[in-house]
């Protein structure tokens, strides 16, 4: 008789729930990702003695940039036949659909636009933010999981998950990768590194390589970590790498530069 190993994963994806009305898991893990990061640069940005009224600001224009990239590059990457044709749905971010590197994209256009309006360099603003957007990142795919979606083929390794409330009831019957985990965990430490980093260098890291090491980090694991998830979408399943896979690569390929620059730089 063969013994077989799984955890069988039932989390409701709401807390709770009043009429109409719902509280998810989803939703409080993405909004904690801003109130943890405002905590982690508001003290980073006293020990640079910047005022605490630019972080407001910076804040303001994260959020627009992360919720408008992540939703516009949802539906420009993965769905852009449906979203063509029915444009008033790109609104409707209830129904779910972020994608994350369209809030990659969004988070860089809004800070660029912030450096322009507050006269900041682009890169000391960015080598800041995204230490927390690592650890935003962690807590995002935590809200995946418990969210029951995203994750990977279907595995034989004893912390193999049973999504039982998958979507697609074809799926919630088979152990799988719980790549929502690798994903998170690999961001945690990464977030780790990079806070480390930056008090190693006392709050004057090398401009840039922050930045660079931030898109080597997260958007490598992104990469191979693609590898182990089911398509997300009908069209990836003819493809030898996914949508992920390849928006993943220039994002490398620019952290590279990045930290290349730096350390020209410096020397």
């Amino acid at each position: 008789m063969s013994l077989e190993l799984y955890i069988t994963w039932n989390m409701d994806p709401e807390i709770f729930r009043i009429g109409s009305f719902a509280v998810r898991w989803y939703g409080v893990l993405f909004a904690l990702g801003f109130v943890f990061g405002y905590i982690i640069l508001q003290r980073m940005f006293r020990k640079e003695d910047i005022p605490i009224k630019l972080l407001d600001s910076l804040t303001t224009y994260m959020i627009i940039g992360t919720i408008i990239g992540a939703r516009l590059g949802h539906c420009f990457f993965y769905e852009p036949d449906y979203y063509l044709a029915h444009p008033s749905k790109i609104l409707a971010i209830w129904e779910g659909g972020l994608a994350s590197h369209g809030a990659g994209i969004g988070i860089i256009v809004a800070l660029i636009i912030f450096s322009v309006v507050k006269k900041r360099p682009f890169l000391w603003v960015i080598d800041r933010i995204v230490i927390v957007v690592a650890l935003a990142g962690f807590l995002i795919r935590m809200g995946n999981l418990m969210n029951s979606e995203i994750f990977g083929h279907v595995t034989t390794l004893p912390w193999g998950f049973i999504f039982t409330r998958a979507g697609n009831q074809a799926e919630a019957h088979d152990p799988r990768h719980p790549t929502q985990i690798y994903e998170g965990l690999s961001y945690l430490l990464i977030f780790i590194y990079l806070l480390w980093y930056y008090y190693r260098k006392n709050g004057t890291p090398e401009s840039g390589f922050l930045f660079g090491m931030f898109l080597i980090l997260i958007f490598g694991v992104r990469f191979f970590i693609e590898f182990l998830k089911e398509p997300q979408v009908s069209f990836e399943a003819t493809m030898a790498l996914n949508m992920g896979q390849w928006l993943s690569v220039p994002f490398v390929l620019a952290g590279v530069y990045f930290v290349v620059r730096a350390k020209k730089i410096v020397k």
